[in-house]
């Protein structure tokens, strides 16, 4: 079975990574013909059906976290916000620099690095070019942003839930103030870059007029008011851990969809434009449930496992999160998400709880770095190629600047994560 489970794990990594499947498709397929072709034969379905059951508050949550934030979104919550970072920055490399990472970081809420591409690095660009601001501290500030906001509704946290069948609340929450860490280091940098942009530049420029503010109607400022307040009140409830996640952002999305959008056409409209990320992901989930369930009701996981757990040089055993973390970031450049996640990553949690380590700790390990740190340097996915294509620098470039600093902030994390005793060296 052992055998069985590394052909089974190596066909979906190799049918993934040279692109010959999606990843729907080798999730679902290769699975399925290794458990029929090792003998379980209509036993097949159910572990399927099992594996996607396990995953039912994750999709939950994530269809109407995607809603909820795409409906705030779309009702301008985030434009007071974007505009007064903005305001703040004037022309002051030394602002404009730490402003981006908070623009992106806003942005980020809904969980789509491409999002936060999309809308920062097109707005700012003009600013960056007309100060003389290096693109590439662009491109990075919002790296950062994105790589270091891994949310419970965010791609990596959701797939490292659907692996190992934790909830996303368990994973993120014991990581919060590790991410405090991670955030603010990435401001001290942007803060650096800015300063060293702004000696560089030779000049200081003078404070600009601040723009006054927009005058919004009294019924703007309150609808305002009551989208922030929800905001705060769903993610409260959700990081509380006093409600399941799913039902928080259920609610959350049908009383902005209320609030914003009362007639019932438009309401029908926002949930039809902002169904394609919810559909696309979710069914990714649905697939990764059926492999991992597949691996686990065969034994095809708990026999790979047993044979690495002889392989692993015992004193190595209890350090699988620490090693783990410190090299998650570079990984993400050899590994898509989908392949790391669903393939790799319940081998070493497995083995790792033969030495006592919890699988929701190597899971954490993993969050520091694969495909969240990683991913906006990585060539495996889209968003990189977004930023890069949108600010006109060259992969390599904004490899080789953005990659160390990415790189360092997944080791502050690491290293914040061992202080705050999530695992040790």
């Amino acid at each position: 079975m052992a055998l069985w489970g590394a052909l089974t794990i190596g066909g979906v990594l190799a049918a993934i990574m040279s692109r010959r499947l999606s990843p729907l498709a080798a999730l679902v397929l290769i699975p399925v013909l290794a458990s029929l072709a090792s003998g379980f034969g209509l036993r097949t379905s159910g572990f399927m059906i099992s594996g996607i059951q396990s995953l039912a508050s994750v999709i939950s949550m994530f269809v109407f976290a995607i809603l909820f934030f795409g409906v705030l979104t779309d009702a301008g919550m985030l434009k007071p916000l974007i505009e007064g970072i903005l305001r703040l920055a004037g022309k002051h490399p030394v602002r404009i620099v730490p402003g981006t990472f908070l623009l992106a970081l806003l942005l980020h809420l809904d969980g789509s690095g491409a999002v936060v591409f999309l809308i920062a690095l097109p707005a700012l660009l003009p600013l960056y070019d007309e100060v003389g601001i290096d693109r590439r501290i662009l491109a990075c500030a919002a790296s950062l942003a994105a790589g270091v906001n891994f949310l419970p509704w965010t791609g990596p946290t959701l797939r490292a839930s659907a692996s190992l069948h934790v909830s996303t609340i368990a994973l993120f929450r014991p990581l919060l103030p590790v991410q405090i860490v991670g955030i603010l280091f990435s401001i001290g940098v942007c803060f650096w870059l800015g300063l060293r942009e702004e000696r560089r530049l030779g000049r200081v420029h003078q404070a600009t007029e601040p723009r006054p503010p927009e005058v919004n109607s009294h019924q703007g400022r309150v609808r305002f008011g009551v989208n922030v307040a929800l905001t705060l009140a769903v993610l409260g409830t959700t990081l509380s851990g006093k409600a399941e996640p799913a039902v928080c952002f259920m609610v959350g999305t049908v009383l902005a969809l209320i609030v914003n959008f009362p007639n019932a056409e438009r309401q029908r409209f926002q949930l039809e434009s902002h169904a394609k990320a919810a559909i696309t992901m979710t069914a990714i989930l649905c697939a990764a449930g059926c492999f991992t369930g597949i691996l686990k009701g065969t034994g095809m996981l708990a026999a790979m496992a047993t044979t690495c757990v002889h392989a692993i040089p015992a004193h190595l055993g209890m350090h699988i999160p620490f090693l783990l973390a410190i090299v998650a970031m570079p990984l993400s450049l050899v590994f898509d998400p989908d392949s790391f996640y669903f393939g790799v990553l319940p081998i070493l949690a497995t083995t790792a709880s033969a030495y006592g380590v919890a699988p929701t700790t190597v899971a954490q390990a993993a969050l520091l770095g694969e495909h969240t740190t990683g991913f906006p340097v990585s060539p495996l996915t889209p968003a990189t190629f977004l930023v890069t294509g949108l600010t006109g620098i060259e992969l390599g470039e904004h490899q080789r600047f953005a990659g160390p600093f990415l790189f360092l902030a997944s080791v502050v994390m690491t290293l914040a994560a061992v202080a705050f005793g999530i695992f040790s060296f």
